[in-house]
């Protein structure tokens, strides 16, 4: 991890997020900068690593703009746990949401998963080897028992059928690998977890207590196996599953994970606005549960320690990015509190109709290139004209402006009107080796009766 964040500096960080994100450069220098100081502050000196800690940032802009893509990309670019929870699920009727907590809970699980399936990867020959032999030990069984004790002078290599056993082995060991033998079927056992699922009547049990109640009674029943009758192919993914389980150290999966999440997870709080409360109010109403999510919040973002069922996490170098429109309320209706947890302030810009442009044309995920792979999955070849594209963000910026804005989802609603008449009559009337162009008057005649007509386009668009 140190040392994917040292080759990563903060303008090649800007750069890979530029190939799926257009424009908001402000905020993606931002990310960059809190991304690059992660890997100064583990490589400082010993006694200030605990003291340096992690600016979290505060992005407000409409929705569609690029606020969670941001954070996601910038996760997946470190290679760190990342998590997208909602403040608004904190706070429903009575304030009855779920335990602030949860989202570090959330968070642990990532990463347990992230280093559970590095090291299954680790592992992978090994477990391929003893997935092998198991199925061999189905189709041709050794003469010999596997670990039987052999009394006095072994005369094993001289008997001529432990010798053809062990050839036939090979040649039908070269046949497994080769695929061969992937639609023969045989009976595996398999291990089925017996862990049932109990509720509390009365409530009165967080959900840490009701996972360690779960995972404790599943732990006291007895493991039962259970006979299938599958293909080759499919035991040896299950079985692969198995054998990678029993060759992993989980002890040493929970310490890193506990590890890589308090030095690399990132937390993305979205629609941080919904609980702010304006401070002209009474106090009454819903303002009290929402200044008291905010409240719960302040601990986990100023650093606390989290009991999880993996082990205690502390969360004072989680980087927490939240972000929220701020149409109603504003940041400074905010705690005081909260507000100074989260110092670095970035404004994400409305996307002009130029960014629409690029955005169907640059990106390495574009939509348009989402439709070209899909359409050539049926033999079908799709391109769009320059022209066409500009009139399709024209459109979208028209209507974003005149409706409601959403930002790049819009460009999701037009091009699926556009494309689903293709969609449609693909593969049945247009058939494989077509070739599909889409033109600005093509563009027009789809989507220009939508546009003129506002009520109708409230309602489609």
């Amino acid at each position: 991890m140190t040392q994917l964040l040292k080759d990563l500096t903060p303008r090649q960080i800007v750069a890979e997020l530029d190939q799926y994100i257009i424009g908001q450069h402000d905020a993606k220098r931002n990310v960059a900068i809190a991304l690059r100081n992660r890997w100064r502050r583990m490589n400082s000196a010993a006694d200030m690593q605990r003291e340096i800690t992690p600016n979290n940032i505060l992005m407000i802009g409409a929705t569609g703009v690029g606020k969670t893509e941001i954070a996601r990309r910038l996760a997946k670019i470190a290679d760190a746990p990342f998590i997208k929870v909602e403040a608004s699920k904190f706070t429903e009727v009575g304030y009855v949401g779920r335990d602030v907590e949860s989202m570090v809970r959330d968070l642990v699980e990532q990463a347990i998963n992230m280093v559970r399936s590095a090291k299954k990867e680790t592992v992978k020959v090994k477990a391929q080897q003893n997935v092998e032999d198991a199925i061999l030990d189905i189709l041709i069984p050794p003469v010999k028992p596997a670990g039987a004790p052999s009394v006095g002078f072994s005369n094993e290599h001289n008997d001529p059928d432990a010798e053809l056993n062990e050839r036939t082995r090979e040649r039908f060991r070269e046949k497994i690998r080769s695929g061969e033998m992937d639609d023969r079927k045989i009976d595996i056992d398999v291990q089925q977890s017996q862990t049932p699922n109990i509720g509390v009547l009365g409530g009165g049990v967080d959900d840490l207590s009701m996972m360690n109640i779960q995972e404790m009674i599943g732990n006291m029943m007895p493991k039962r196996g259970k006979k299938r009758k599958v293909t080759i192919a499919e035991a040896r993914t299950i079985l692969l599953e198995e054998e990678a389980a029993k060759l992993i150290d989980m002890d040493e999966v929970k310490e890193e994970a506990i590890r890589k999440a308090e030095d690399a997870g990132i937390i993305f709080i979205d629609e941080i606005d919904k609980v702010a409360s304006s401070r002209s109010g009474n106090g009454g109403g819903p303002d009290v549960s929402r200044e008291g999510v905010q409240r719960d919040l302040l601990p986990i973002v100023e650093g606390s320690a989290v009991n999880t069922k993996y082990g205690i996490l502390h969360t004072d170098h989680i980087l927490f990015i939240a972000a929220g429109a701020f149409h109603v309320a504003k940041p400074s209706d905010l705690i005081p509190e909260l507000q100074g947890r989260f110092p670095i302030r970035v404004e994400l810009q409305s996307l002009s109709e130029n960014d629409f442009y690029q955005i169907l044309k640059e990106p390495k995920n574009a939509l348009t290139k989402q439709y070209e792979a899909m359409l050539q999955a049926e033999g079908v070849e799709l391109t769009f004209d320059d022209e066409a594209l500009r009139e399709l963000a024209r459109i979208a910026f028209e209507v974003n402006a005149d409706v409601e804005n959403i930002g790049a989802r819009r460009l999701q609603t037009v091009l699926s009107h556009l494309m689903n008449d293709f969609m449609f009559d693909i593969p049945d009337v247009i058939g494989a080796n077509a070739h599909v162009v889409v033109t600005k008057e093509l563009v027009g005649q789809k989507l220009n009766g939508l546009v003129k007509n506002r009520d109708l386009s409230q309602f489609i668009l």
